[in-house]
């Protein structure tokens, strides 16, 4: 368990100095549009991830009056975890006092998903969207698998750079497509195996959503290249059309998630109400299957759940959430909006968000 007890955040947004003890169940956070519910969540998946989920910029999440930020957790397994992002200098993250080289090692402490209005990216979006979705989950169960991913991301980035050069060094080629060759085959068998997985835990959790659709869903892994020809020999084949974009066309880096209702994309065929229900299905069947294979929650960050489902599918989301046992933070605009969808009576903290103040209420 890695449920979050403590949290310290300076010059976050509008936040400038905030500590505060917290549930290890429901956080409920609310309060007007602007008032800083959304950047104590992005305080946590910063944190967890080493980015915001709502810019790719550092400057926009450090306060306008800071050239620093700071975040700082204690978590309920007696880990600590701190980090600052500067305009100025390289992050500096902490665990246990010891400084982290990447994420890996919090990312395992803190397993943060996070339902907002850009989920329904997962269907709206183009794969690089979908393959970050799959490769959370084989990151958490598959503990080989983040070498055998980055060595992919090597292999294809010096391949394109040997595809771009005007004289072509077949020799390095051939270094770099053996490389990429055994590495691409170990982290589609890591995919391959956690989607299998994944696929029955989604579909009961999607029954359990009550989630209709005209004809049959279906999700399908798509590995990048053909599944009936090896890789190497692909490579060499399409060497031509490679070196003419200066790209590897085909690869782990092409993967894809196809998400279909009657042989249709889904996308084109489900209403904007059945969208929401499928992205959240398949949010929450990864920490479903993340506990099954670790006996560890995952931490659910949820924006605004009322503005995206209406009250009965609202009860329905948050019913499945409360299930999962995880640590959960929620924000809404009204304290009602939540509290009527409520079949149960979880153990809850309530929190009053205004002008970047954040207060524990009853």
């Amino acid at each position: 368990m890695s449920e979050i007890l403590k949290l310290n955040i300076t010059s976050l947004r509008n936040i400038v100095a905030l500590s505060i003890q917290l549930s290890p169940h429901v956080n409920l956070l609310y309060g007007e549009n602007g008032s800083g519910k959304t950047s104590f969540l992005e305080s946590v998946h910063l944190l967890a991830s080493g980015h915001s989920f709502r810019s790719s910029k550092i400057d926009p999440l450090i306060n306008s009056e800071s050239d620093e930020l700071v975040i700082y957790a204690e978590l309920s397994n007696n880990q600590q975890i701190g980090l600052s992002k500067s305009r100025k200098r390289s992050h500096q993250l902490r665990l246990q006092n010891e400084k982290q080289r990447n994420w890996e090692n919090v990312a395992r402490q803190l397993p943060v998903q996070i339902m907002d209005s850009n989920s329904f990216l997962l269907l709206e979006g183009g794969p690089s969207v979908r393959r970050r979705f799959l490769d959370w989950g084989v990151f958490h169960v598959e503990p080989s698998f983040v070498a055998n991913w980055r060595k992919t991301r090597k292999c294809v980035a010096n391949r394109n750079l040997l595809l771009k050069s005007r004289r072509l060094d077949e020799s390095q080629l051939a270094v770099w497509d053996h490389e990429l060759v055994e590495a691409a085959n170990s982290v589609d068998t890591a995919r391959k195996s956690y989607f299998e997985r994944f696929l029955p835990i989604f579909s009961q959790v999607y029954e359990s959503l009550g989630g209709g659709f005209p004809g049959e869903l279906e999700l399908n892994y798509e590995r990048g290249w053909d599944r009936s020809r090896d890789l190497d020999q692909i490579l060499a084949d399409n060497l031509s059309t490679d070196m003419k974009y200066g790209a590897t066309q085909n690869g782990p880096h092409r993967a894809d998630i196809t998400v279909e209702a009657g042989g249709i994309k889904a996308i084109e065929i489900l209403s904007r109400g059945q969208q929401k229900m499928l992205v959240s299905a398949m949010k929450l069947a990864q920490g479903k299957l993340l506990s099954e294979s670790l006996d560890k929650q995952c931490i659910y960050l949820v924006d605004d759940l009322p503005a995206e489902l209406d009250q009965d599918n609202r009860m329905r989301v948050f019913d499945q959430l409360l299930t999962l046992g995880g640590q959960i933070f929620v924000t809404c605009v009204g304290l009602d909006s939540m509290e009527s969808c409520l079949s149960k009576s979880p153990e809850m903290a309530k929190f009053h968000v205004e002008h970047g103040i954040i207060a524990a209420t009853k």
